[in-house]
């Protein structure tokens, strides 16, 4: 960290922060942690193998890259519907004709040595020919019919030692270790091939997670989803579990908030440590297995939006930490939201690259966040590759609330989406939809990036929260980011997307907490118009050698046939769709994300705001990668649900995507040439 941002957060350590001084300790183990590394050879991240798509981000530095170029700009144009799979495989509808699951197929398969695999609408593993969908092996389901309903999750991860092959699957409480050519349970592993993770005391929540688990070396490592919505500020922490491959026995365990005598106790006052928790990793781990570090996107702390009862920067959440991925160890950390209030979370997989910045050879690590910056740091020591600035920000009028005075802001590469909830940034097509939205803007607390959440008022005259921009779903979310190897450009999708963070005071019948989060919900603007400026959904391409944006366009129509402004006949707006992308050697391919998505919260009837949806559309495009211009569009039944995957099958290369919604059950959809 730059002299001066050292200054200021040694000003707050002195005067209000006590915590602070744990800030920046990047590279400053604990006793008995992991030095970071001795000599390392500088070595490019280890390549795909050909045609194989080996890890649910292309591979375990979650790149989205395939070095592929069969299908490419001058034959794009000819590609068509190879074959399609149903999110539920015959034979589990045999078992159960009505049993029901998920219009949100998030899922991606994995395809090794010939072989897709992926979790199926109910979570369990198919195997199918990746050449022609059909079916190799299904997962049995434990108990039949009974054992048949579960939730989705996002992938598998493979692992194998000469003749041993095994997929590694998490359903509901349960990792499993799977016979990669036949589907059946590994009984040496665990108990009868399946681990317990329920593992926080009964007394707290139950254990889920729909992320995919990452194996390196010899070990699995698994997160957990936990419920964002708190009773009471005493929550069970979302500690990272790591498993041996071979048997299921727990080798390490992370404590994502630090407990007695660990690193990081200091960062939260009143011994706040002690009783707070969740935090957990729901998003996906990275992994270098060169530097034998495993990167972890922790989340927020109880409560994510009021903190009164937990003072100070509250280490390790909404932070990267580097652990060594045989011990569980802590290498390095950053934290990329102090006391954090808004939600943001990291919501995606770091993603690994390696790149030249003025001469110098960096192995780098790029994590994108909800606040829409692009966070690079050196991924053996945690430094910041460019200068990351602790700058002051609004600071919050809750009773019992104490904001950090500063948050960090890389001053490279720039911002990728819109930032503040300002007038400057309020739609201006016409000057009367101009004036709409002031007027909708003064029920609201506004202000720039950071401006803390706001107690609603009784009053009707009073305002009812504050519009915080970007929203809880993004700039950057689930959907991730895309790196190419071979020309260090990164394309990242994002949305313009605000949302209203409401406080209501605590019922003390119901909760210890002062106060708790109100509707939260997102907000439109005038005319049922976004109430900001566009693009709502775009693509941007920023080259990491440099730190430079290169272009910026918009995905998708978005409310370009609103009747307010039709008449205007505007290009593409984008839609907020939050699709993931996929990178060959020639292309972008993209669609627009969900459709039909679920609105967030009701609005008071006396307001003049309609409901605004995170919703996607239809189309599927390859962009050119150079110029961001649109090469291919191709309009399917419903939205991208799941992230695209490519690779060669038989000398064929292949583009594979899940769509689904409500109307149109969810499908694995292939893609190839005549």
């Amino acid at each position: 960290m730059p002299t001066a941002g050292l200054r200021i957060v040694v000003g707050i350590c002195a005067v209000i922060f006590i915590t602070g001084c744990e800030r920046q300790q990047q590279s400053s183990p604990e006793a008995g942690e992991a030095a970071p590394g001795a000599e390392v050879v500088q070595q490019a991240i280890p390549a795909v193998a050909e045609g194989d798509w080996q890890a649910y981000g292309g591979d375990i530095g979650n790149t989205k890259y395939a070095g592929l170029d069969q299908i490419n700009r001058a034959n794009v144009n000819q590609l068509e519907i190879a074959w399609r799979r149903p999110a539920l495989d015959q034979y589990y509808r045999d078992i159960n004709p009505d049993q029901r699951f998920s219009p949100s197929w998030q899922s991606a398969p994995i395809i090794k040595n010939g072989i897709a695999y992926i979790p199926n609408g109910v979570g369990l593993v198919e195997a199918f020919n990746p050449g022609t969908g059909a079916t190799v092996w299904v997962q049995e389901p434990i108990g039949g019919a009974e054992g048949l309903p579960g939730a989705p999750t996002r992938g598998v991860a493979y692992w194998s030692d000469g003749d041993d092959e095994r997929i590694l699957v998490q359903r509901g409480t349960f990792l499993s270790a799977l016979d990669a050519k036949t589907g059946a349970l590994l009984t040496s592993f665990g108990v009868d091939g399946l681990v317990d993770l329920q593992l926080m005391p009964p007394e707290f929540e139950r254990f889920r997670w729909g992320g995919v688990p990452m194996v390196v070396g010899d070990v699995v490592i698994i997160g957990q989803s936990m419920s964002d919505t708190f009773s009471n500020k005493e929550a069970f922490r979302g500690d990272v579990h790591a498993f041996d491959v071979r048997t299921g026995i727990l080798r390490w365990t992370y404590n994502t908030i630090p407990q007695e005598g660990q690193f990081g106790t200091s960062t939260w006052q009143d011994r706040s440590w002690s009783f707070t928790g969740h935090a957990p990793v729901w998003a996906l781990f990275s992994a270098d297995e060169e530097l034998g570090l495993v990167y972890m996107p922790i989340s927020s702390s109880t409560n994510d939006m009021y903190g009164g009862h937990r003072v100070g920067d509250n280490l390790f959440s909404q932070s990267i930490v580097a652990v060594n991925a045989e011990t569980g160890a802590r290498v390095w950390h950053f934290q990329t939201v102090h006391h954090g209030l808004w939600d943001y979370d990291p919501p995606a997989a770091p993603i690994l690259m390696d790149i030249s910045v003025d001469g110098r050879d960096i192995k780098a690590l790029t994590q994108i966040t909800k606040q829409a910056f692009a966070f690079v740091l050196d991924r053996e020591t945690g430094e910041p590759v460019w200068e990351i600035e602790e700058r002051p920000v609004p600071q919050s009028n809750v009773p019992g609330e104490v904001t950090s005075p500063t948050q960090p802001f890389p001053t490279r590469p720039a911002p990728f989406d819109r930032q503040g909830a300002t007038v400057d940034n309020l739609i201006d097509f016409t000057p009367e939809l101009r004036a709409e939205a002031l007027e909708i803007f003064t029920h609201y607390v506004t202000g720039p990036l950071f401006t803390p959440p706001s107690v609603r008022s009784d009053d009707p005259d009073g305002t009812q929260g504050t519009i915080q921009l970007p929203g809880s779903q993004g700039g950057g979310d689930v959907q991730g980011a895309a790196f190419d190897p071979e020309t260090g450009i990164l394309y990242i999708p994002s949305i313009t997307s605000p949302f209203v963070a409401d406080l209501l005071p605590g019922d003390p019948d119901l909760s210890n907490l002062t106060y708790t989060k109100g509707s939260r919900r997102w907000i439109a603007g005038p005319q049922g118009l976004p109430l900001f400026k566009p693009p709502y959904g775009r693509i941007t391409a920023i080259d990491m050698n440099t730190g430079e944006h290169v272009w910026m366009v918009p995905n998708g129509d978005g409310p370009r046939d609103n009747p307010a402004i039709a008449h205007l006949e505007l290009g593409q707006l984008g839609s907020p769709g939050r699709p993931p992308p996929l990178l060959t050697k020639s292309l972008l391919f993209i669609g627009e994300g969900l459709t039909n998505q679920r609105p967030g919260g009701r609005i008071p009837v006396d307001m003049p705001v309609e409901i605004a949806t995170n919703s996607g559309g239809t189309t599927f495009r390859a962009y050119n990668k150079q110029t961001g211009e649109i090469e291919w569009e191709f309009e399917l039944e419903a939205g991208t649900s799941g992230p695209p995957v490519s690779y060669l099958h038989a000398g064929k290369q292949y583009l594979v995507v899940a769509i689904g919604d409500r109307v149109h059950s969810p499908e694995l959809v292939a893609f190839t040439l005549p």
